[in-house]
C-alpha cells in the first residue's frame, strides 16, 4: 500500500510540473564571517515548467519540510539555485547575497560569458523575504536571519550561468565597494590622462607612432571604462548592450594592436606583404565589431584569441628585428614582454585556473600601466636626438629655468635703495595686496610672526658687517586672515668691487607642510593618537621633574594614581573597537576637567591612564581626589542608543622619598595597588604599602603556602549577614574565607582567589567552604526555628563547576549536615554559567533536584542572554554592587527598577549587594528587593560571632 502511494505522489508531481529537489546541506553563518563563498555550496536545477518542489534543510528539530516555488512568469522554464543557511548564534544576522553580472576570471574563451543579470528573486522557506537591493554590476538581497534557525533559499535563474555567488557581511561589502570605486577611478583617471597626452603630443608632433598609440590608449580607455561599469553609468547602457560593447571593444583592442606595432616598428619598409598581412587582419577585426552586434558571445571569443596571437607574434617580430640592430625593437621589448605575461594571466583568468577576485581589477591595471610604458617607449624614441639635448641656453638661462621649476619665490633686497622685491605669488598666497611685500626690509617686520622679527633683522645686520655667508633660516609671514605661513629663505650676498653689499638675493619656498609634519611627529612621539594626552614616555619625564622639585621644595609632595578601567576588553567585544576607543576618549576627557593646570594625565596603554598630581600635598585631600576620579570614571558611557556601565581600580601611590628614588618605581608601585584593587574585585580605590610588592612578587611562594593552608587550619570562614529588608530580621549569610598568613597577615578572597585559580586549590577550597558553612547552617536552624529557614550562600568557582565532583560533594555535604531543602544557597556569577550555558542548565538542574539552592551572583555586570537565563533554574539573583551606588547617586534608579522587575517576573527574589547605609536599604525596600548586604548591616562576622547572632552559641559545633 505504501509502494501505490508512494507512486501516485510521484504522478501527481510530475502531473503538476514540479520538480522535485533533494535536500541540501546547510551553510553555517558566523557572526565574525566578512564574506563567505556559496559558489561550490549551491544546487542547480533546471526544471520543464514553472514550479519547483523544494526539500528544505533540516532545522533545530531535524525535519525536513518541502515547500514549492513559482516562477515569476507563468509557462517559463527557469533554471534554479537551492542552497540553505544557519544561524546558530544567539543574535540576528543581516547578510548580501550578490551574484555578479560579469566576471572576467572564468569567462571562458570560446563563447564566454559576457555577463547579464543572474537572479531573478529569492525565496525563503521561512522568516523575512529577501529584499533586492540596487546595484548596477550586481544582483544583490538583502537576508535576514533569526537566532538559532535553518532557511532554505531558492533562486530563480534569469541564465542558466552562474559564474559566483557570494555572502557578504553588509558593511565589508561596502567597504569592498568603496575600495573598489576608489580603485576604478585612479585606474580611470590615469587611463584618460595618459590617452589625453599622447593625444597633444600627436597633435604637437606629427609622427605617425602618436595617433597609433594614442588610439591605443583611448581604446585601452573605452575598453576600462566598460569594464568597470562606467560607460553604463554614463550612458546607460545594460544588459545586451553591455555584452556587445563589452565584445566590440575587445575586437578594437586587437586592432590598435595591429595598427601600433605596423606603425612603431615602420613594418612596411621591411616588406611589402607586411602590409598587406596588417591591412587583412584589421579587415577581419572589423568584421569581428560587425559581428559583435549580432552574436557578441562568438565575437568576443574570436577577438581574445587573435589578441593573444598579435602579443605572441608581435614579440617573436620584436626579438627577431632586435637581434638585427633595430634599436626601435630593442626598446620595445620590456613593455611587449610585459605585454605578454598579461596575455598570459589574462588566459589564466578567463580559463579559471586564477579565481582571486582581485584578479580583474589588477589585470585593469596592468593593462593602463602597460600602455603608459609604451607610452615612455614612444616619447623616449621620439625625442631621441631633440633640440633639448644640444647646449643653446646660457648657463643664466638655465638657472632662470631651475628657478622656476622649482617653484621657489624670488627674493630680492637692493641694499643701497633699501627696496625688497618678491614674487608676486607669495602676496597671492598670503591674501595681502599687490606690492605689499615690497619696499624697506625693516617693513617686512610688521608681518613677520612676532618671535621671529629680532632674528631677522639679525640675519641681515650679519651679512651686511660680514660681507658673505649664507642665509638659511626658516620663519612665519602673517597671512591676512591672521594666520601664519612659515617660509624658509635661502639668500647670499652680492658684493660690488669695492667690497661692499649691494644685493641680497635668493629665493623663498613654502615649508608650511614640512613644519606641520615635523610638529605633528614630534607631538606624536610624546603624546596618545587617541586622546592627545601624554604617553608614557612624557608622563615619566614630568614625574621625574616633580620628583626633582619635590627634593628642593617641602610644599611639594607629588602623588601617582594609576587608574585601569575593569572589564575593558569584554566591554570592547560587545560593542565593538570604534566604541571602545570613543569610551577612552570620554573617559579622558572626563578627567582632564578634574585636574588642575599644574597636574599630569598620561594614558599608559589601551585602558590604562595615570595621573601625577602635584596640586594637592595632603592626604585627605588627595584621597578626596581619588574618590573624585572614581565617581568620574563610574559614570556610564552613552554610545549611540545604548547605555555602557563602567567601573575603574585606582591605585595610589604616596610620595616617600626613601622609596621612591626613580620615577619608574613611584609609577610601579601604584600600578600594584591598582592590580590589587581588581584582584578584589574592582572599582576601587587602594594606596600603595610596602607589603603589596612582597604579594605581588612571591605569587610562586603563595601558591605553596595555600596548598598548605587548609592542612595547617589556616582558612577561616566568615560570614557576612543578608537582612531580609521587609523586617529587618537575618535571613541568612554569605560565607566568606579568609586566609590567616603568618607572614601576611589576614587575606581576603579576593586577595588569594586568582592564586588558588591558577595553583588549582580552588577545587578544594569549595569543597571546604560547602562543608563549613553547610555545618554552621545545621547549627544556625537547629536553633532558630522559623519559617522560612535561615539559610546560607556559598561562591562556586568556574573549575568545581566544570567538574563532575561538584554534584558529590554538594550532596555529602547536604546528607551530612541534614539542613532544610533550598537553603543551603550555591552562588554561580553570570558569566560564568554563560561560558558553556547548555552543560551549566544540566549541572544546575540535578544540583537543585539534589535540594541545593541556586543565586546568580553579580547580575547586570555582564552580558548574558535573557533567552538563556530563563532557562537556568535559579530560585534568586544579586544585583551587582554598582547598580545600587548608581541608585545611591541619584543616577540609575530606573535600571535597578527595571532589573527588580525582571527578577521577579521570571519568577525570582533579589538580593541587592553593596547597601551602605539607611537610606540604600530603605530605597531597595520601596524598589521591591526583598534581600540585602552589605556595610549597612554589619561586617563579616566569625563563625562564633554569627552563632552568637542567631542565638546558637550553646549549639555544639
Amino acid at each position: 500500500m505504501l509502494h501505490h502511494i508512494r507512486i501516485l505522489t510521484a504522478l501527481a508531481v510530475l502531473v503538476a510540473g514540479l520538480i522535485p529537489a533533494q535536500a541540501v546541506e546547510s551553510v553555517r553563518v558566523p557572526l565574525d564571517a566578512q564574506a563567505i563563498d556559496l559558489t561550490k555550496m549551491i544546487d542547480g536545477y533546471h526544471s520543464e515548467g514553472d514550479r519547483l518542489l523544494v526539500s528544505t534543510a533540516p532545522g533545530s528539530d531535524g525535519i525536513v519540510r518541502r515547500i514549492e516555488v513559482r516562477a515569476r512568469e507563468e509557462g517559463t522554464r527557469p533554471s534554479w539555485i537551492v542552497f540553505a543557511l544557519t544561524n546558530d548564534t544567539s543574535e540576528q544576522i543581516e547578510r548580501l547575497i550578490v551574484a555578479p553580472h560579469f566576471r572576467l576570471v572564468g569567462s571562458g574563451v570560446i563563447w564566454p560569458d559576457l555577463g547579464a543579470s543572474r537572479i531573478s528573486a529569492i525565496t525563503a522557506s521561512q522568516g523575512f523575504p529577501p529584499e533586492r537591493e540596487e546595484s548596477a554590476d550586481a544582483d544583490v538581497f538583502r537576508l535576514t536571519l533569526d537566532p538559532g534557525t535553518t532557511v532554505t533559499y531558492v533562486g530563480e535563474l534569469r541564465t542558466p550561468n552562474l559564474p559566483q555567488l557570494y555572502l557578504w557581511e553588509p558593511d565589508a561589502y561596502k567597504d569592498k565597494i568603496t575600495s573598489l570605486a576608489l580603485y576604478k577611478g585612479i585606474v580611470i583617471g590615469v587611463a584618460g590622462l595618459l590617452a589625453l597626452f599622447l593625444t597633444i603630443v600627436f597633435v604637437v608632433r606629427g609622427a605617425v607612432i602618436f595617433p597609433a598609440a594614442a588610439a591605443l590608449a583611448w581604446t585601452v580607455l573605452a575598453y576600462v571604462c566598460i569594464d568597470f561599469g562606467f560607460w553604463g553609468k554614463l550612458f546607460g547602457i545594460e544588459g545586451q548592450s553591455d555584452r556587445i560593447w563589452r565584445a566590440g571593444a575587445e575586437a578594437i583592442l586587437a586592432a590598435t594592436l595591429v595598427v601600433f606595432l605596423f606603425a612603431y616598428l615602420n613594418l612596411s619598409r621591411w616588406h611589402v606583404r607586411a602590409s598587406h598581412v596588417a591591412a587583412a587582419w584589421l579587415i577581419f577585426l572589423a568584421a569581428l565589431v560587425g559581428l559583435a552586434v549580432y552574436d557578441a558571445p562568438v565575437a568576443a571569443g574570436v577577438a581574445r584569441i587573435s589578441l593573444a596571437t598579435i602579443a605572441a607574434v608581435g614579440f617573436v617580430l620584436i626579438l627577431y628585428l632586435a637581434i638585427h640592430g633595430y634599436d626601435r625593437a630593442v626598446m620595445l621589448i620590456p613593455a611587449w614582454f610585459l605585454l605578454l605575461v598579461w596575455i598570459i594571466g589574462a588566459a589564466f583568468a578567463v580559463t579559471g585556473a586564477l579565481t582571486n577576485d582581485l584578479v580583474s581589477p589588477a589585470l585593469i591595471g596592468g593593462l593602463v600601466l602597460i600602455v603608459m610604458l609604451i607610452g615612455f617607449t614612444i616619447m623616449q624614441n621620439a625625442f631621441v636626438g631633440g633640440g633639448l639635448g644640444q647646449a643653446v641656453v646660457s648657463d643664466t638661462d638655465r638657472k632662470a629655468l631651475a628657478l622656476t621649476g622649482s617653484g621657489d619665490i624670488i627674493f630680492d633686497w637692493d641694499v643701497a635703495a633699501d627696496r625688497v622685491f618678491v614674487s608676486p605669488e607669495v602676496e597671492t598666497q598670503l591674501g595681502l595686496p599687490a606690492g605689499a611685500l615690497e619696499g624697506p626690509a625693516a617693513a617686512w617686520l610688521d608681518v613677520l610672526h612676532p618671535l621671529e622679527r629680532e632674528r631677522f633683522r639679525a640675519c641681515l645686520d650679519t651679512m651686511l658687517e660680514q660681507r658673505r655667508g649664507r642665509i638659511n633660516q626658516d620663519f612665519r609671514l602673517r597671512a591676512a586672515d591672521g594666520q601664519h605661513v612659515w617660509f624658509r629663505l635661502k639668500a647670499r650676498p652680492v658684493v660690488s668691487t669695492d667690497n661692499e653689499v649691494i644685493r641680497i638675493v635668493g629665493s623663498l619656498s613654502d615649508v608650511t607642510e614640512a613644519k606641520t609634519s615635523e610638529e605633528r611627529l614630534l607631538h606624536d612621539a610624546v603624546h596618545d593618537n587617541l586622546t592627545g594626552l601624554p604617553n608614557r614616555e612624557l608622563f615619566l619625564d614630568r614625574l621625574e621633574a616633580a620628583l626633582t622639585l619635590a627634593q628642593t621644595d617641602a610644599g611639594i609632595r607629588p602623588t601617582v594614581v594609576s587608574i585601569d578601567v575593569d572589564r575593558f576588553k569584554q566591554v570592547n567585544e560587545a560593542v565593538g573597537l570604534s566604541a571602545g576607543d570613543s569610551i577612552l576618549l570620554t573617559l579622558a576627557r572626563r578627567l582632564s576637567r578634574i585636574l588642575k593646570p599644574q597636574d599630569t594625565l598620561a594614558r599608559l596603554s589601551a585602558d590604562e591612564f595615570a595621573a601625577v598630581i602635584i596640586s594637592e600635598s595632603e592626604t585627605e585631600q588627595i584621597t578626596a581626589l581619588a574618590n573624585v576620579v572614581r565617581r568620574v570614571a563610574s559614570t556610564p558611557v552613552t554610545f549611540g542608543d545604548r547605555e555602557i556601565p563602567m567601573t575603574a581600580s585606582i591605585g595610589l601611590s604616596l610620595y616617600d622619598p626613601q622609596l621612591h628614588a626613580k620615577n619608574e618605581d613611584m609609577l610601579k608601585d601604584a600600578e600594584i595597588a591598582m592590580r590589587h584593587g581588581k584582584r578584589l574585585g574592582g572599582n576601587r580605590i587602594e594606596v600603595f604599602r610596602a607589603s603589596m610588592r612582597t604579594l605581588r612578587t612571591d605569587r610562586f611562594g603563595l601558591a605553596a603556602d595555600l596548598r598548605r593552608a587548609l592542612d595547617r587550619n589556616e582558612i577561616k570562614m566568615f560570614f557576612q549577614p543578608i537582612v531580609r529588608l521587609e523586617d529587618r530580621t537575618v535571613a541568612g549569610f554569605e560565607a566568606l574565607p579568609r586566609w590567616d598568613h603568618p607572614r601576611l597577615g589576614r587575606l581576603a578572597s579576593n586577595e588569594f582567589r586568582q592564586i588558588a585559580e591558577e595553583s588549582g586549590a580552588i577545587v578544594d577550597l569549595g569543597v571546604f567552604a560547602l562543608e563549613r558553612a553547610a555545618r554552621e547552617l545545621s547549627a544556625w536552624q537547629r536553633a532558630l526555628d522559623v519559617d522560612p529557614p535561615i539559610f546560607a550562600s556559598v561562591n562556586i568557582s568556574s573549575r568545581h563547576l566544570l567538574r563532575h565532583d561538584l554534584l558529590h560533594d554538594v550532596k555529602a555535604a547536604l546528607s551530612r549536615a541534614g539542613v532544610a531543602h533550598a537553603s543551603l544557597k550555591l552562588e554561580f556569577t553570570e558569566s560564568l554559567v554563560m561560558e558553556n550555558p547548555e552543560f551549566a542548565a544540566q549541572i544546575l538542574t540535578r544540583l537543585r533536584e539534589l535540594g541545593a539552592g541556586l543565586w546568580l551572583d553579580d547580575f547586570g555586570a555582564g552580558y548574558s542572554s535573557l533567552a538563556y537565563l530563563q532557562r537556568f533554574p535559579f530560585d534568586a539573583i544579586k544585583i551587582d554592587r554598582s547598580f545600587v551606588r548608581h541608585s545611591r547617586t541619584g543616577a540609575r534608579p530606573v535600571i535597578l527598577r527595571s532589573l527588580v522587575a525582571l527578577a521577579h517576573d521570571l519568577g525570582m527574589e533579589v538580593v541587592a549587594k553593596g547597601a551602605e547605609s539607611e537610606s540604600d536599604a530603605i530605597e531597595l525596600y520601596q524598589l521591591g528587593c526583598e534581600y540585602a548586604e552589605g556595610f549597612a548591616f554589619g561586617q563579616p562576622l566569625s563563625a562564633i560571632d554569627a552563632r552568637k547572632l542567631v542565638g546558637a552559641a550553646t549549639i555544639a559545633a
